[in-house]
């Protein structure tokens, strides 16, 4: 199995299939891929390894089913598209190993990965559009590949050294690393300050990947130019149909008003 990133800023993932390899990624994700590469739709990945682990998953708010991609008949090529401008990387997780990534952030993996819910709160919808707040937990014996939105900041943690974070811009952090979502300090900042009611805190030992782009953010800035939706331009049919609908409303015009 061999992959390939290219581009910056709305970067691409590449994985080539030779015959044997299997990548499992959530439905509906790939991008393009060769004509000898098959799909087989399954629940086996997307939980502890059953479909009860599955099934909590999606009542939390992650999908129920998986996508197994694989080449016949000879190499194949399978692509994943990123849906922000920003990265994606490639993570090997070792058995005992897990991240904790954000929801949007797992592109797809090899055979062994497990994907299931490590953390979900409501933390209301002017901070993530209704949809709360939901941390996958990436473990299992895989080569995995994620995405983070913008540019990536990481820190590595010591044992009780804490970073606070918007919850927004945490993409991914060692499952080692204690989690917890906080008050703002202070009730005026919390009111007033613009930037919610909840903050996260992380706290070592472990590593940590920031993102400087989220998708609520990104929505955000491009609302004032969504808003306003101009008037579309005419068309050759819409204005000829406006001069005959005024030729034929002055004859008509004309008729009945010289009968007055």
């Amino acid at each position: 199995m061999r992959s390939k990133i290219t581009g910056t800023t709305m970067p691409v993932l590449e994985i080539g299939l030779e015959q044997g390899d299997v990548i499992v990624a959530e439905p509906g994700e790939f991008s393009w891929m060769t004509d000898n590469v098959r799909l087989n739709t399954t629940t086996q990945t997307a939980g502890a390894r059953s479909f009860l682990g599955a099934l909590g998953r999606a009542l939390s708010g992650g999908g129920l089913f998986m996508t197994e991609y694989s080449a016949e008949g000879g190499n194949g090529v399978v692509a994943f598209a990123a849906k922000l401008p920003g990265t994606i990387f490639e993570v090997p997780v070792q058995p005992g190993q897990s991240y904790m990534i954000h929801r949007h952030g797992f592109v797809c993996a090899t055979q062994g990965v497990e994907l299931s819910t490590g953390f979900q709160r409501s933390l209301g919808s002017g901070l993530f559009g209704g949809e709360g707040f939901l941390l996958q937990r990436l473990s299992g014996s895989c080569t995995a590949w994620v995405e983070l939105g913008g540019e990536i900041v990481t820190y590595d943690l010591q044992p009780g050294e804490s970073i606070q974070v918007h919850p927004g811009h945490i993409g991914m952090f060692d499952a080692a690393v204690t989690f917890d979502i906080v008050m703002m300090r202070g009730i005026k900042n919390a009111l007033f300050g613009g930037d919610g009611l909840f903050i996260a805190r992380l706290t070592g030992p472990g590593k940590v990947w920031l993102q400087s782009l989220t998708m609520p953010g990104f929505a955000h800035a491009l609302q004032p130019y969504l808003a306003q939706q101009p008037a579309p331009a005419p068309t050759a049919q819409t204005i000829e149909t406006g001069i005959v609908g005024g030729v034929a409303g002055s004859i008509l015009g004309g008729i009945f008003s010289n009968r007055d």
